[in-house]
């Protein structure tokens, strides 16, 4: 029988590779956004409800990075490893940084 353990095992490597390559991919779309902003183009209005939602996920990932930084510095670790890691790779960082008190 599986346990929560090995599901943490084998799913939680997928998802941080899945966050990692969407929240890069929300930021360059973003840069994208700006860049066309500034140059006075603009980008495809197909693009409007992944530039919300990225932004929308770019935000929480923010603030998770933001409560992963707060936690670390309370426990004399590395605030802003923590935060860069858990902003890239979301809620799993944090889970990761409260179920390891001692790493």
């Amino acid at each position: 029988m599986i346990n929560s353990h090995q599901i943490k095992q084998k799913i939680f490597p997928l998802i941080k590779a899945i966050s990692i390559i969407l929240i890069s991919s929300a930021i360059a779309l973003q840069l994208w956004d700006i860049q066309a902003l500034i140059t006075h183009h603009q980008l495809p209005t197909s693009l409007n409800p992944i530039l919300i939602i990225g932004r929308l996920a770019l935000l929480a990932h923010f603030i998770e990075g933001i409560i992963a930084a707060y936690y670390a510095n309370s426990k004399n670790k590395f605030p802003l490893q923590y935060a860069a890691y858990t902003f890239f790779v979301g809620t799993i960082g944090l889970l990761e940084l409260w179920e390891n008190p001692e790493h």
